[in-house]
């Protein structure tokens, strides 16, 4: 059964000697807007989804290559050996039944002109909707000249040491919002048990993360605010459910109440 009632939550989490993600237009130095405040895509916040739900055995259509749980080497040769259908609607309901976060955030399968698909493709809307994350205030980046060494094709001699960059943020509080549709949940088979594991994994979503620009312990989910609303349509907006919340830099939080937002749950990080 699709979700019940609509659902709105937000994320705050830090950042310390970190680059939580690289722009790879920028060598790799961690995102910012304009106006100098930090920036995390909503593309690698999923991405982060993504990995604890493979590391739980749920079927996730979007795998990493250093990560992925079964042998195919593309989305195509994966949805090909899983969703034998070629009409739209059976076609969406598989690849939904198959993979969590097609169900979840949606994907676009296109297919080559042919007899049976003609070359149209499928779209699915997905019911979670996640925005970018982005800092309380400026952040500082910091850039450290390192230089790198590789063995050349002798295994005994090393190459000549080559110069590169590395950038990080030194302290930086985030926040992200998202939202999920019961509309949309509908079409997809979304269901409130979907939900609950999301609930799960958003205070976890930086274990098991760590790399040399992520260093173990410099990224952690402070809190998630959830917020479950009484009806199916909502009891109000978003954008007011979100303006709610208020956060500091260092993490606090407030949450101003009004006319129709729902009571909320708060989630300490893991």
């Amino acid at each position: 059964m699709s979700l019940k009632n609509k659902i709105d939550f937000a994320v705050v989490f830090s950042v310390k000697h970190a680059n939580p993600n690289g722009d790879p237009l920028n060598g790799n130095r961690p995102r910012t807007t304009f106006d100098g405040t930090g920036e995390v895509s909503d593309v690698c916040l999923k991405r982060k989804i993504r990995d604890r739900l493979m590391e739980r055995k749920i079927g996730v259509l979007v795998q990493s290559d250093d990560r992925k749980t079964d042998e195919y080497g593309s989305l195509k040769s994966r949805a090909d050996a899983t969703v034998k259908a070629k009409d739209k609607k059976t076609y969406t309901a598989e690849a939904c039944k198959a993979w969590y976060d097609v169900r979840a955030f949606g994907q676009v399968f296109a297919f080559k002109k042919g007899k049976e698909t003609d070359g149209v493709s499928i779209g699915i809307r997905g019911p979670v909707s996640i925005h970018p994350a982005f800092t309380t205030d400026k952040v500082d980046v910091t850039s450290t000249q390192i230089t790198k060494s590789v063995n050349s094709e002798d295994s005994e001699k090393k190459g000549s040491d080559t110069m590169g960059m590395k950038h990080r943020i030194d302290k930086g509080t985030y926040v992200f919002y998202g939202s999920i549709s019961p509309q949309l949940a509908s079409t997809t088979g979304f269901s409130d048990e979907d939900a609950a594991l999301l609930k799960d994994i958003l205070p976890k979503m930086f274990e098991n993360d760590a790399s040399s620009a992520r260093p173990d312990g410099s990224m952690r989910v402070l809190k998630v605010i959830w917020w479950q609303h009484s009806c199916f349509n909502g009891d109000t907006s978003s954008a007011r459910v979100h303006e709610s919340l208020k956060v500091d830099n260092d993490g606090n939080i407030e949450l101003v109440k009004g006319d129709k937002i729902p009571e909320p749950e708060i989630i300490e990080g893991f």
